[in-house]
């Protein structure tokens, strides 16, 4: 055997040479297939030590698979895959399913395919994988309940049934899919290496199931798996493992085509749409613009401005602000227990969002409150409220930007591409500006009694240019997605422009025509007519309230599409 270089884009690939005579052939071959006879898999060494009534009891049939000491002060336990031996056969897959008392669709360990080579010399490689029990766990940081626990003696990465809320956070979180949400029991369940066998000296089900010994476990050296980790090198199509440190290791003796990729590399389809959350996020978004933008018109035109319809607006913002927070609980597979949502403050951005929109809602109810005490008996022991409306706006303001920007880091913290922390960001923001734009600029022409006059204003004027001049920025920002589909390199990002030109084009379509209709055309109709135009003040009205609804309807569309056009973040698949 020798080894030749099959192209550029290949590491060294080991080839057969022409035999010069047949006879030879015959005779080497025959000495393999004697040779590989003495070979046995670990299925036949078990079999035949049970036969031989050598083994002890049932946790040390596969002891040489699993380490002999626990692991030191700065060790952990690993999983170790041999892609060399792994076949494919899924034996990994049904073990850890039937062992771990699975239900029908659930699934931690999973089998993958890696391709490619050339056409003259095609490779590829199955691999399968599971949690990699990080060194820096983003399921763990991000949870807002503590329901993870990472071993301070074995390293392995547990989650708590019991504390789990099913939020779902840390499967966003996660950078290798290795979190599940179980519908039926509301949480989100993984592999925990098998904890309780192995403090038996019993192998995992994955580890003890494999016919040929693929799947081990090891223990490394944490200070190590931070050197490998800055490689950025773990395997084609995963994550950098920079991000969590994952302690998977894959060996191979093969020398392996520099263009690998998952098998389903290519595939692109839609994601969840996570509807509570587009609900959630749009309809508090909408609840802070609304405030901001009225404090905005009090403080550069006076208190006048908003005088005829402040507490109107101030209302109508905090029923939409405590609508939103509802729909979040529809998100929760156990929303009976939301109230641990504020465990994990010290390390979960969902924790922090929660928090502030909480402090939001409770300002917001004063603020609001304080411009109905007079004219509303039953709230007069409120009436201290009048003299504090200043500093309740502020209050609200406040504590509304920093809820939205809570929600922001909520998607920046998992380090996708999609959910950057500068874009997220920006399309947050433009949304509580357009949405709390259309919001007062409805509620001041609905509660008017000078349509006319109010057209003339500065301040309204100002606002519906300011509505237009967002909206027609927003636009333009999420249509410079669809540079990428130029792109040669297949990056998540084009992914993201794939979806959206074609499983999804019917809901972006109208998300650019709702947005269009109701951030422009609408806003300008009603900033160019004229006092004397002969539009009737119910017109003006209608095209206010319109314009308002196609403006909430292009912001759920596009929140809808941030989810369902976001590829998910995973490790190698096979093909669908």
């Amino acid at each position: 055997m020798s080894v030749a270089k099959v192209s550029d884009t290949h590491f060294r690939l080991p080839i057969v040479n022409s035999p010069p005579k047949i006879q030879d052939s015959n005779k080497n071959l025959l000495q393999a297939l004697l040779a590989d006879q003495q070979k046995l898999t670990a299925v036949e060494r078990f079999s035949k030590l049970h036969e031989e009534h050598a083994l002890p009891a049932q946790s040390k049939y596969y002891r040489d698979l699993i380490p002999f000491e626990k692991p030191k002060p700065g060790q952990q336990y690993a999983f170790e895959v041999d892609l060399d031996a792994c076949t494919a056969c899924k034996a990994c897959v049904t073990a850890c399913h039937s062992l771990n008392g699975l239900d029908e669709d659930e699934v931690w360990r999973s089998v993958g395919l890696l391709h490619g080579g050339t056409p003259q010399a095609p490779a590829q490689q199955s691999v399968t994988t599971a949690c990699h029990h990080c060194l820096d766990p983003a399921c763990m940081s991000g949870c807002p309940v503590k329901a993870y626990e990472k071993d301070p003696v074995t390293g392995i990465v547990k989650h708590l049934d019991d504390q789990c809320i099913g939020c779902q956070y840390c499967i966003l979180m996660c950078p290798y899919d290795a979190p599940k949400f179980n519908a039926e029991r509301g949480i989100v369940r993984k592999c925990d290496m098998c904890s309780d066998r192995l403090a038996n000296d019993e192998a995992p089900a994955c580890v003890q199931s494999c016919p040929n010994g693929a799947i081990r476990i090891t223990v490394v050296d944490q200070a190590q798996a931070v050197q490998e980790s800055q490689t950025n090198v773990f395997l084609p199509g995963a994550a950098a493992p920079e991000i969590t440190i994952p302690t998977t290791s894959y060996k191979t003796k093969k020398s392996l085509p520099r263009n690998m990729l998952p098998a389903d590399f290519y595939q692109v389809s839609r994601e969840h749409s996570h509807p509570p959350l587009v609900a959630m996020l749009v309809l508090t978004q909408l609840s802070v613009g609304a405030f901001c933008v009225s404090l905005a018109l009090n403080e550069l035109l006076g208190a006048r401005a908003t005088r005829g319809f402040g507490g109107h607006s101030a209302t109508f913002a905090l029923v939409f602000g405590l609508a939103a927070l509802g729909a979040s609980l529809l998100h929760l597979g156990r929303p009976q227990f939301a109230f641990r949502a504020f465990l994990g403050l010290k390390t979960s951005w969902l924790s922090r969002e929660i928090l502030g929109f909480s402090l939001f809602a409770g300002a917001g109810t004063l603020y609001a409150a304080s411009f109905w005490v007079p004219s509303i008996p039953a709230l007069a022991p409120l009436a201290p409220l009048g003299q504090l409306q200043t500093p309740l706006s502020y209050a609200v303001a406040l504590s509304g930007m920093l809820g939205v920007f809570c929600s922001v880091m909520v998607y920046a913290a998992t380090q996708r591409d999609h959910w950057s922390g500068g874009l997220t960001g920006f399309k947050f923001a433009s949304t509580a500006a357009v949405l709390g734009s259309s919001t007062v600029l409805m509620v001041a022409l609905l509660l008017s009694d000078e349509h006319a006059a109010l057209l003339l204003t500065g301040g309204f004027r100002a606002l519906s240019g300011f509505l237009c001049v967002t909206m027609g920025l927003k636009l333009l920002v999420e249509l410079s997605m669809f540079r990428h589909l130029r792109k040669r390199s297949h990056s998540t990002l084009k992914r993201s422009a794939i979806l959206m030109t074609g499983e999804l084009k019917g809901a972006t379509g109208w998300r650019f025509a709702c947005g269009a209709l109701g951030g422009i055309v609408l806003p300008a109709l009603s900033l160019f007519s004229a006092p004397n135009s002969g539009v009737s003040s119910e017109v003006l009205m209608a095209m206010a309230v319109v314009a308002f609804l196609f403006c909430l309807a292009g912001e759920l569309l596009e929140r809808y599409l941030f989810f369902a056009a976001a590829p998910a973040s995973k490790m190698p698949g096979g093909l669908s």
